[in-house]
């Protein structure tokens, strides 16, 4: 069942049983911090355990969907080697994947803005994303100096080719929301005020649909998934190996910095 809060996150229940999730980080970009996080794993889990719920809509407050993981905070607790964070940030951002891949309540992403980071793992794992048409998306770890280890390993060769997955992933080059829904990696892309509109509709027309049938078509078509699953968890590990890394704290700090990073 879930709880009647979550650090980060807003929720409400419609009478027709969708719950609409909205990620509150902690800036104008809805970064994470550690216990929001956390959160956004949690969720998953829990909404897998109510019943009541038969269709979920995530998207962001203001004018972000989710810029993923606060950088200051790792950069901070990767520099100074804290391996006991780098445990629970591991296991924490394991939590978001496994559980939203297992999960079979249908999950609709109103990308109402910027994505990045565990918020572009949430929007691009939702198994319906609607995203604003202007918007950026860009999967930027390797500019920050790790691997694109939070989802990419798992799920954009299948949405977009393995050629493409490596040009977006080894350069971090953005794309805009339109770019995004020509090349597959998002559902459909929208002017901006018809997103959170449109997904509401999908997620109401599952809601009154068939669950069995729409829980099981998920469950089977997320066996690609769960057969990748473990190329993710070795994609993960290596990221978090690598926020020990000179290169890490650099690529953090020219981002905060707004220059050109000066790597080993």
């Amino acid at each position: 069942m879930i709880k009647s809060e979550y650090s980060g996150l807003s929720l409400e229940r419609r009478a027709n049983g969708v719950l609409v999730v909205t990620i509150q980080g902690q800036d104008k970009l809805n970064s994470l911090g550690h216990e929001d996080h956390t959160a956004i794993g949690d969720i998953w889990f829990d909404i897998a355990g109510d019943r009541s719920i038969r269709a979920v809509v995530i998207t962001g407050a203001g004018n972000a969907f989710c810029a993923g993981g606060n950088l200051d905070i790792a950069a901070r607790n990767g520099g100074s080697g804290n391996y006991n964070w780098l445990e629970e940030n591991f296991e924490a951002s394991r939590a978001i994947i496994h559980n939203l891949v297992n999960l079979e309540t249908p999950v609709i992403s109103a990308i109402n803005g910027p994505i990045a980071g565990a918020g572009l793992a949430v929007g691009l794992l939702a198994d319906i994303s609607i995203m604003d048409e202007d918007a950026s998306l860009a999967d930027g770890h390797v500019r920050i100096g790790v691997t694109a280890g939070d989802h990419a390993a798992l799920i954009w060769p299948l949405l977009c080719s393995i050629a493409q997955a490596k040009y977006y992933l080894l350069t971090g080059d953005r794309m805009s929301g339109r770019e995004a829904a020509q090349m597959g990696i998002v559902s459909k892309a929208l002017p901006a005020a018809e997103v959170l509109p449109r997904a509401l509709q999908i997620a109401d027309r599952l809601a009154e649909g068939p669950q069995t049938a729409i829980r099981w078509t998920k469950r089977a078509l997320n066996q690609w998934l769960r057969q990748a699953l473990p190329m993710f968890d070795a994609s993960l590990g290596w990221e978090m190996a690598q926020m020990f890394s000179p290169d890490f704290v650099e690529g953090a700090t020219a981002f905060r910095e707004q220059r050109k990073p000066r790597w080993r």
